[in-house]
């Protein structure tokens, strides 16, 4: 009889297809897991079906199933594996979408149960645990009618976010501004996810912060809290993001702690889960629970040092947080600060607008490391092609409710050496505030216009915040795809633009930035004094 007949057999279940919404960090969690199983001892076989990823090779498992991810495919392999039972937790929403049909067909699942998992994920039963624990959230409630969902958005007003349950990348995940948005929406949704119910929320522009917590049931890790960079509405998968978070306070802090290991005894947590946050003046609601591993996991892995996912997956083996020797609780902050950037592949997507909201679009990500926030951040950009020179030209086309806010990063880029160059409206109101700009027609207008200044080449950088008129709308959308087209830089979050500020401004004092691996950051006093 050969070793592996004797060994235990778990079957980790991979995201399938890489494709926008979903990225290449959930290989990275399985690849890892099946790494912790072997040295483990356990068989751990995998089943995934994308030639480009890791977790596919041949000598990544024991053995290697490459059939697509459908209940009866994967049914049908464990039929003839017979294991001791399966990991859904490490493959994104397209693994944890199967856990139904594994218990239903009586299959352990390794970790969180499917009850935990629905708990989460059905929005209905997860509003009534938030009521349950007194934990605050947007206000809204999950409608499985069209005429449901026009009564709570017209009883909590408008705009409201509205999603399905047991979806990926953010994927039908729109703000709906009237009445008329939220009639299509619906029709829309429905077809995206007939089965599930609708979740109508109340809008909530605030500080976006999300947290991944490894559970055993008792004690809860938190290996860190990751603050977002662009406000609430642009999906998570797209916006930027640093550890430690830089602009809250420790009462949000502390109020994200005890939330979150508050919903991991309640949901029973046995392994990972991701939460994400919106933070209204000094209180933290909570906008989801991912009952899985998310796509921070091998950002915060490596700049904190904890090997989440090792970690996870002995926990689904029995093991407890303090036999590995971890407290619980929020781990001590890095010295470093890491910012994650977004990339996207828009210039190989004809025809797709590069407006950021909800829905993700993102096709992967990067890291920047510093000692410095700014330094980071710089890096990070530079690194997800948002390299802008110290000066050059810069045209602003800002949505009515935006121009207030605008002001001050309009005004920064002039100082730093930058020609505006804006449309008549946006303008009129710098001109009103002591700021010189060239104003440039709309493409309705006629000619010399936006869109032919985007095309000659002469332009650095264009911010173009998203308006509510369809008309502007049209154009901008027109506007933006020439700006990548050209190679232009085209940022539609003024939270990035000013972030981009900052970036530059650091760059401009002439600072050293220098590159180590993550190991050499780590390594201690030596390394952080050099780049000091």
């Amino acid at each position: 009889m050969n070793n592996t007949d004797c060994k235990k057999k778990i079957v980790v279940i991979g995201s399938g297809p890489i494709r926008i919404g979903q990225g290449i960090e959930f290989d990275y969690c399985s690849v890892h897991c099946v790494i912790a199983l072997r040295e483990s001892g356990y068989e751990a076989l995998i089943i995934n079906n994308n030639p480009e990823t890791v977790s596919t090779d041949f000598d990544t498992s024991d053995r290697l199933y490459f059939e697509p991810l459908t209940a009866e495919d994967v049914l049908n392999i464990l039929d003839r594996e017979q294991p001791d039972g399966v990991i859904v937790q490490f493959g994104g929403q397209t693994a944890i979408n199967l856990a139904r049909s594994l218990h239903e067909a009586g299959m352990r699942i390794f970790g969180s149960s499917f009850d935990s998992i629905d708990l989460a994920e059905d929005r209905d039963r997860f509003e009534k645990v938030l009521r349950e624990l007194n934990i605050p959230k947007p206000a809204g409630r999950a409608v499985v009618s069209v005429n449901a969902a026009l009564e709570v958005a017209a009883e909590i007003g408008y705009p409201v976010l509205v999603r399905p349950s047991y979806v990926l990348g953010g994927r039908a995940m729109e703000i709906v501004y009237n009445p008329d948005e939220l009639l299509s929406y619906m029709n829309y949704a429905v077809d995206v996810s007939p089965k599930a119910p609708i979740l109508v929320d109340k809008y909530v522009l605030g500080k976006e912060v999300e947290v991944d917590v490894i559970s055993d049931g008792v004690d809860c890790l938190l290996p860190g809290i990751m603050e977002h960079i662009e406000r609430a509405g642009v999906h998570s998968g797209d916006s930027m993001a640093v550890y430690p978070p830089q602009h809250l306070s420790d009462e949000v802090i502390n109020q994200i702690v005890r939330t979150a290991t508050l919903l991991a005894r309640r949901l029973e947590v046995r392994g990972l889960m991701n939460i994400q946050y919106v933070v209204e003046g000094e209180i933290a609601q909570v906008i989801e629970v991912n009952p899985r591993a998310s796509r921070t996991v091998p950002y915060l892995s490596k700049i904190t040092g904890i090997p989440m996912v090792k970690v996870a997956t002995e926990v689904m083996l029995g093991k407890t947080l303090k036999e590995m020797g971890y407290s619980g609780g929020l781990h001590p902050n890095s010295p470093l600060v890491a910012v994650k950037a977004p990339v996207f592949s828009f210039p190989k997507l004809t025809g797709v607008d590069v407006g950021l909201g909800p829905e993700m679009k993102s096709t992967g990500e990067i890291m920047g490391i510093d000692v410095e926030y700014d330094r980071a951040l710089y890096k990070a950009m530079v690194a997800a092609s948002l390299d802008v020179p110290l000066q050059g030209k810069l045209i602003a086309t800002i949505a009515d409710h935006d121009k207030e806010e605008a002001i001050a990063i309009i005004s920064d880029f002039s100082k730093l050496g930058y020609d505006i160059y804006a449309t008549h409206g946006t303008a009129s109101y710098l001109e009103k505030h002591g700021i010189h700009s060239t104003p440039i027609m709309k493409i309705h207008q006629g000619e010399p216009n936006l869109l032919g200044l985007i095309r000659s080449g002469e332009i650095d950088l264009l911010i173009n915040t998203l308006s509510t008129d369809k008309r502007t709308e049209r154009e901008a959308l027109q506007i933006r795809r020439a700006s990548v087209e050209t190679g232009i830089p085209c940022l539609t979050s003024l939270d990035t633009s000013r972030a981009l500020l900052l970036a530059l401004k650091a760059r401009k004092r002439g600072e050293n930035f220098a590159c180590f691996t993550v190991d050499e950051y780590l390594k201690g006093s030596g390394t952080l004094n050099a780049i000091k």
